[in-house]
């Protein structure tokens, strides 16, 4: 069989799926460094970090904002409401519903954690321009393979 007419197999190194998977593996794991003092994994840390930026959410509105089915996030939320971090409660309005809100302790932890995406940035060797800059075309690149820039769904 002649190599001229074989297509050569995709390289490992060449791959965007393989860099993006390796430089979220090494983020990932420098948060899971930071975060063990305070007792929470890198996904309850983005629960928090939703709430922190808006309190007493609908279970499916943080799914959706978090990209998690409710498969993957009635576990986190579990946790995170044994760990005395969050309550979940049925909405008064739609019983159907549940809203998740920080409980004191929950809300006193984001001042722990404020100094996290500091470190996390300063691991990165960006400086905060380049950061946001490749924070923004990773986003971007998200929702074209996703299809929600330009696509319209059929």
């Amino acid at each position: 069989m002649s190599t001229a007419t074989t297509p050569s197999a995709p390289l490992l190194d060449e791959q965007i799926c393989f860099a993006l998977y390796s430089a979220s593996r090494a983020i990932t794991a420098r948060y899971r460094e930071l975060l063990e003092p305070l007792g929470v994994t890198y996904p309850q840390y983005l629960v928090l970090l939703a709430l922190w930026q808006d309190d007493a959410q609908r279970v499916s509105d943080l799914g959706r904002r978090l990209q998690l089915d409710s498969g993957t996030l009635s576990p986190l939320l579990r946790r995170l409401e044994q760990s005395g971090l969050v309550t979940r409660a049925r909405s008064a309005a739609d019983e159907r519903t549940v809203v998740v809100s920080l409980t004191p302790a929950g809300d006193a932890m984001r001042a722990q954690a404020a100094g996290i995406p500091a470190q996390v940035c300063l691991a990165t060797g960006l400086d905060l321009d380049s950061i946001a800059a490749l924070r923004d075309e990773v986003a971007g690149l998200a929702e074209h393979v996703r299809g929600e820039h330009g696509r319209s769904s059929s």
